[in-house]
């Protein structure tokens, strides 16, 4: 039998054949705040006139959703009008045929261990975590140009790229979404384990942080630390070069 909002799955994903529409999708969800047609069209290169066509398209899809607010930030007579922002919504879009639920396996699994976690299990989690995350850097490293030709003894790190923006390749990879934040460290927009986190928030989180720090130690990137600090709708963890605070 086929899953039952499976047409809503497939509208979803269908409104992003567009060319058009996934550069402004992507113009929206890649900005830390709503975005206006104005900063969506310039991003995507088309008329503002076809981006609120197709940011609308994508409203109706369910992926983007839309607020009124006045951008001068004043208030009361000569204010000015109101603009429509878009962010993106809560919808989250997977398709499988025949249906799997691999989702259902890991949350009973992060469930069974929150529930009878030791010490001992809990660190072979985020020893489990950290290689995942060590190998996810290694692979990074080795995409970058000045690695090729190297031997495997050699210094991985490309002293040409910022720490900061090495882990910030290779944390797009892993679906974080990572943008900097107004002081300059690197905030992670999205959670690729947040239906995890019911039930067992310290568990997830601290996996979450090991994978990530396994990440930054095999691409060597000098002064880089992680760090759990939950914040409303991003990832628990944040990057930053030692000093800066």
């Amino acid at each position: 039998m086929l899953p039952h909002d499976l047409p809503q799955r497939l509208e979803a994903l269908a409104a992003l054949a567009d060319p058009v529409r996934r550069r402004l999708y992507e113009a929206v969800t890649g900005s830390a705040d709503p975005v206006s047609r104005d900063r969506a069209a310039r991003s995507a290169g088309v008329s503002r006139a076809l981006a609120a066509f197709h940011l609308e398209k994508l409203v109706d899809a369910g992926l983007l959703e839309s607020s009124f607010k006045r951008l001068s930030g004043r208030t009361g007579p000569g204010a000015g009008r109101t603009s429509k922002l878009y962010a993106r919504s809560g919808l989250r879009v997977d398709v499988s045929l025949p249906e799997r639920r691999y989702e259902w396996a890991a949350h009973m699994l992060a469930r069974a261990l929150a529930d009878v976690s030791s010490a001992e299990s809990v660190a072979a989690l985020q020893r489990s975590a950290r290689a995942h995350g060590e190998s996810v850097g290694r692979e990074q490293a080795g995409q970058e140009p000045s690695a090729v030709g190297r031997s495997a003894n050699s210094e991985r790190r490309d002293p040409e790229v910022p720490s900061l923006e090495q882990a910030k390749r290779a944390l797009e990879s892993c679906g974080f979404e990572p943008a900097e934040g107004a002081a300059g460290e690197l905030l992670l927009r999205n959670c690729p384990f947040d239906r995890l986190r019911d039930g067992c928030r310290e568990l997830v989180c601290g996996m979450n942080l090991s994978l990530i720090e396994g990440v930054i130690s095999s691409l060597a990137a000098e002064g880089v630390t992680a760090s759990l600090e939950p914040g409303p709708g991003r990832c628990c963890v944040v990057l930053r070069v030692a000093g800066e605070r």
